[in-house]
This record gives structure tokens, C-alpha cells and sequence, in this order.
């Protein structure tokens, strides 16, 4: 009876210990309750490579947050780590490349680049008394300039020696993960066992009362914010080595991503609440939720309103649980009790055999896909372009007539998240893939992994460096940049001065666009460049060029823009000029640059064909998929389309 009434009350007590930890830490519970959503809902979610790509994809944005809890616990917020992280990976590979400098050198100067950001961000906020929100949002423009002014917008070239961290340790450990747990660990310690991270609880608590207490406050925030911007370029070297190359424009956005770990893991934007258990879990269910969502074949643009709804939920989660009286974020050293911190390592030691669980049992009630339609992955490099929008429709058409389960996705022009999609088609299993690279040279990594799982691979639009592609199936754009040189310096009679909108600085597209055209236009000599400005194939930042360009050269007669969308929106500020004393050649043939082109403001486009192209790549990715033999390279013919022949391609 006593041994009978024993078990039942340690039963009791166990299920009390289990609740209680998963209500004290709403984010925790988030992250089970995904994973076995997750679970549930694809079979591909739990193997053991596609644990480790969720590993993978959280690392960077971890490593970033954790800098960013430094300063969010001080009561402060950093906007610019993205920015930092990709000029820090800039300066290890320009310095380590072009410059020549011995590579341990480069990483000490890429590593001080980050400090040097922090310490610059620190100093306007306590000696300038800037917010820290204007100080750091002025940090990110000028990060992100000087990345884009030492690349020459151009992606640099990696050093081997530097791109084992994006390896794997023993051929199935990422070494991103161990980078990721050991900054952890480093953020845990600061945090609960230094005198500086006791006095970014006491700034972010009460800064008045710190200061009257005999903390220097200014001094510290210098600390916190250095702090924050070595973690960033530890971030940048990550990301980057994951890459193989220095992206100027990589990390965009992760700034967001990183404060919204912070906060889901129960920081208070408030300050002096955070701990480093509770960002690692905030970047864990973001990254889940992304790769989730990737398995499970959700639209792209659904994907972002998915993960700002469960964001909300979570951090509301924790709210709720706080006004129900919880218990505090805060880690036990901010408190003073020195039993707390192995009360904490208890909890997360039962937290961790908890989820564990969790993982084994659904994983054993779940063998995996059973679906017998061949599947087929697409990662476009963005969907915020139309020429990017018909290539998906000629590609979904054709999967449809086909029989063929196609899933895309967009990596809305970022190289890192490409490589987690590729990735993640990888570890699901797909029969082929198709990508259409953000950068050539980036995806590359993410390529080889497939060809080592035996997944053909083919490349659409652009090709793919140093890894092996079943068909590159594309139009040529140098070649089409020399078609429209051709086609305006002919319209202008041989004379005249012109501007280029040139796309986003770094793309594939851009370059071999540009270079064409430049190329074409050396044949004639009295046609003058009078302005090169990046626009970003985005219609709204060509009228916004083009209307300043307009004010410094009034008497331009031709403008090339790199894509229609950039076209568009030069004819829109150009009124009148358009098409009359100015005329105006795009790139891709979109169907609202044809109907500029009919009505005679915009005089040409270069058309691709980008339905045509997408089909074409599903044809070839089914018959490499079915082992069939395909060429390596299928060209889309590309031709001018002006008034005269615009109604043969309506």
C-alpha cells in the first residue's frame, strides 16, 4: 500500500513538474507543439537529416539573436547586425582575397569590423544620446553600404580554410550548430555569471537606479553593444562559409528575425528580461516553422502571414502566462539565489527528456511519406517579379499536365534561404530539383549536398558554379544585353547620352545583363553613359532613380533598364518623354512591358519567354528524375519585341 501510495504520488509529482515547466515557458511550449504538428502533418519531418537542417537553418539567426538579447536585456534594440554580419564576411574575404592578407589575420580584421560597428552603435547612443533605434537604423544603411562599395556589388570568393564552418564534423555533425550551441553557452555565461551581464538586467531594469547605484552606465553599453556586434560578425562568417562566398546583400532582414527570437524565447522589449535558453528556443521555431512549412508545400506568400500569425501566438502565450503570475524570465543569476541556476538546468534537463519523448513517439507512430506521385522541388529566387511569377505558372502548368507534385518556393532573393530550401528538398526526397540560383556561386553548396544524395539537379535561368546540374535551361543574357544595345543605339541614330537602371547589385542577372549591353554599345562609339544606378528590378525604385537622374541629366535621349519592372517605372517618370524624345529599352518581355511596348512608351523589351522557360525545366527535371539522358544546356530563344512584332508575342 505504501509503495502503491509512493508511485502515485511521484506520478503526481512528475506530471506537476512536467506542466509546470511547459506553463512557466511559453515559448518551450510552442516549439513541442510545433514539432508535433510537424510531425503529424509530413512524414519527412523527423529523420535525422532533416533535424539536422533545422539545426542548420536556425545557426545564423541564433548566433545573431544572441548578440541582439545582449541588448535587448539592457533595455536597448540593434536594427543594424544584418547589415554588420554581411560587412564583416565582406572584409574576411576581400582582405583575405584581393588583398592577399594571411587568413587568421583576416578573420582577427573581420571579427574587429563587427566590434568596431558595435562600439560605434554604443558610443551615438550613450555619448549622443541617439535612440537606439536611430542610432542602429543609421548603422544598417552604412554596414550595408560599405559592404556593397568593397564588393563592387559583386559576391568575393570564400577562403577554403575559413569555409569548413559550414561543413560537417565526422560527415553528419554541421559545424553551424556547434558554432551555434557554443555561442549559446558563451551568452548563458555572460549573462548569469559576469559583472557586465548583471548590469545589463540592472540597466535594462531601471538605467536611473543603476546609475545611482556607482554603474557606469555609458561605459557598459559600449560593452553590450560591441558584445552584440562581435556575435553578428561570428554570424556573417557563418552564413558565409555556408555560402562559400561573401554576399553584400546577405543577411537582409535577419535583424527582424533575430529581435523576434529574442522576444518569442520571453525577453521584454521593455529590458531586463532574457536568457539565452529562451532565444535558442525563438530561433528554433522559427526555423521549424520555415522548414515545416517548405515540407509540407504551403505558397510562399502564405508562408509569411503563417509565421507572423504564430509569432503573435507565442509571444501571447507568454504574456498570458505571465499575468497568470508564471514566474520570471529572468535567469537565476539576475535574482541573487544560488540554487536557482541548477533548479534552471533541472528544468531544461526535464524540458529536453519531455520533448524527446514527444519526438520518439510520434516519429514511431509516423514511418514517413507514402505517397506515390513523383515529386518534384522548384526554388525561385523571387516572386516579387513578374517574369519570376510566369515562369512558376509555365512550370506549374506543365507539372499539371504531367501528373507531377511540384512544390515551390521562393527565396525572395536571399542566397542563405535559398540554401536552407534546397536543402530541405534534399533531406524530403524529392525526385529532382529545379533552381533558379540567387546567386550562382551560393547555391552551389546546397547542389553538391544533392548530387551526393543522388538527386539530379536543373539549374533555370542561371547556372550553378562548381557543382553538377542535369540541364541548365536558359536564355542567354549577355547575349540579350548586346540585343538591346543594339536596339537603342540604332533607335537613337548611333548618337546621343543614356542612362542604366542596373538590377539588384550582386545577381547574376544584373552582371551578364550589364556586361552585354556595355558590350554591345562599344560598337557605337557616339552614344554616351551619362549615369549607372542600381534600381533593384523593382518598378517603384526606377521612378524614384529615374525622376533624380532626370534632375542632373536633362538631356538624356535613351534609357536601358535591366528588367521591364525598372522599365515601367522610368516611362512613368518620364511622362510625356517617353517613347517621343526619350525612348526607353527593357529586359524579359513581361506581359505589362509588352503593353507598354503596343502603346508606344516603352520601344522595346528583350523578351524571354519565361512560361516557355519553366515548362522546359519541368520536362527536363522529369526526364533526369526518370534517369533519361538530357542535354546540358537548353537554350529559350530571346528576341527584341517592338510595336511592329509586339502582337506575335500578346
Amino acid at each position: 500500500m505504501a509503495t502503491d501510495t509512493l508511485k502515485s504520488t511521484t506520478g503526481a509529482s512528475a506530471a506537476s513538474t512536467v506542466r509546470r515547466i511547459l506553463l512557466d515557458n511559453g515559448a518551450l511550449s510552442a516549439l513541442v507543439v510545433l514539432v508535433v504538428a510537424m510531425s503529424l502533418l509530413s512524414g519527412d519531418f523527423l529523420t535525422t537529416q532533416n533535424l539536422l537542417n533545422v539545426g542548420v537553418q536556425a545557426a545564423v539567426t541564433a548566433i545573431l539573436a544572441f548578440g541582439v538579447t545582449f541588448v535587448i536585456v539592457s533595455a536597448g534594440i540593434d536594427l543594424s547586425v544584418g547589415s554588420v554580419a554581411a560587412l564583416s564576411a565582406t572584409v574576411l574575404a576581400w582582405t583575405a582575397t584581393s588583398e592577399g592578407v594571411p587568413v587568421w589575420i583576416a578573420v582577427i580584421l573581420a571579427v574587429a569590423t563587427g566590434i568596431a560597428c558595435g562600439l560605434v552603435n554604443g558610443a551615438l547612443v550613450s555619448y549622443g544620446k541617439l535612440p537606439p533605434f536611430i542610432a542602429t537604423l543609421a548603422m544598417l544603411s552604412i554596414g550595408r553600404g560599405l559592404s556593397l562599395v568593397i564588393s563592387q556589388g559583386s559576391p568575393i570568393p570564400f577562403p577554403e580554410s575559413v569555409s569548413v564552418l559550414g561543413d560537417t564534423l565526422g560527415g553528419w555533425l554541421p559545424v553551424p550548430v556547434v558554432v551555434m550551441v557554443v555561442m549559446g553557452l558563451l551568452t548563458a555565461l555572460v549573462l548569469g555569471r559576469t559583472y557586465i551581464g548583471r548590469s545589463m538586467y540592472a540597466i535594462g531594469g531601471n538605467e536611473e537606479a543603476a546609475r545611482l547605484s556607482g554603474l557606469r552606465v555609458k561605459r557598459q553599453k559600449l560593452v553590450i553593444y560591441a558584445l552584440s556586434g562581435l556575435f553578428a560578425a561570428v554570424a556573417g562568417i557563418v552564413l558565409a562559409s555556408r555560402l562559400v562566398s561573401a554576399q553584400p546583400q546577405a543577411a537582409q532582414g535577419y535583424e527582424l528575425d533575430a529581435i523576434a527570437a529574442v522576444v518569442i524565447g520571453g525577453a521584454s522589449l521593455a529590458g531586463g528580461v532574457g536568457k539565452a535558453s529562451g532565444t535558442l528556443i525563438g530561433a528554433l521555431i522559427l526555423a521549424v516553422l520555415r522548414n515545416g512549412l517548405n515540407l509540407l508545400s504551403v505558397s510562399a506568400f502564405w508562408q509569411q502571414v503563417v509565421i507572423g500569425v504564430v509569432i503573435a501566438l507565442a509571444v501571447l502565450l507568454d504574456t498570458l502566462r505571465r499575468r497568470a503570475g508564471g514566474g520570471s524570465a529572468a535567469p537565476a543569476a539576475a535574482s541573487g539565489a544560488s540554487g536557482n541556476g541548477r533548479k534552471g538546468a533541472a528544468k531544461l534537463g526535464v524540458a529536453a527528456v519531455c520533448v524527446a519523448l514527444v519526438v520518439g513517439g510520434v516519429s514511431y507512430f509516423n514511418s514517413g511519406s507514402s505517397g506515390t506521385t513523383t515529386k518534384i522541388g522548384m526554388s525561385l529566387s523571387t516572386l516579387n517579379n513578374p517574369f519570376f511569377v510566369q515562369m512558376k505558372a509555365g512550370a506549374q502548368a506543365e507539372a499539371k499536365d504531367a501528373g507531377i507534385d511540384l512544390t515551390v518556393t521562393d527565396a525572395q532573393n536571399d542566397a542563405s534561404q535559398q540554401a536552407n530550401q534546397l536543402q530541405n528538398f534534399t533531406g524530403e526526397g524529392v525526385k529532382s530539383i529545379i533552381v533558379n540560383p540567387v546567386d550562382s556561386d551560393a547555391a552551389g553548396p546546397a547542389v553538391r549536398a544533392a548530387n551526393k544524395a543522388g538527386i539530379p539537379v536543373v539549374a533555370a535561368d542561371r547556372g550553378v558554379n562548381k557543382a553538377d546540374t542535369a540541364a541548365l535551361v536558359a536564355s542567354d543574357n549577355v547575349a540579350g544585353g548586346k540585343l538591346a544595345a543594339k536596339a537603342l543605339a540604332e533607335k537613337l541614330g548611333g548618337k546621343g547620352e543614356i542612362v542604366v537602371l542596373q538590377g539588384t547589385a550582386g545577381t547574376s542577372a544584373s552582371r551578364e545583363r550589364g556586361s552585354g549591353f556595355a558590350e554591345g554599345l562599344r560598337a557605337y562609339p557616339g552614344i554616351k553613359v551619362v549615369a549607372r544606378q542600381p534600381a533593384d528590378f523593382d518598378r517603384t525604385k526606377g521612378l524614384d532613380v529615374m525622376t533624380n537622374l532626370l534632375q542632373s541629366n536633362p538631356r538624356i535621349t535613351g534609357v536601358f533598364a535591366e528588367n521591364d519592372e525598372m522599365a515601367l517605372g522610368a516611362v512613368k517618370a518620364l511622362g510625356g518623354k517617353a517613347g517621343k524624345s526619350v525612348h526607353v529599352v527593357g529586359f524579359d518581355g513581361t506581359p505589362d512591358g509588352l503593353k507598354a511596348v503596343g502603346a508606344g512608351t516603352l520601344y522595346a523589351s528583350v523578351a524571354q519567354q519565361p512560361r516557355e522557360l519553366g515548362k522546359i525545366a519541368v520536362r527536363n527535371a522529369v526526364e533526369a528524375a526518370q534517369g533519361k539522358k538530357v542535354d546540358s544546356v537548353v537554350k529559350v530563344p530571346v528576341k527584341v519585341v517592338t510595336k511592329k512584332n509586339v502582337a506575335d508575342f500578346s
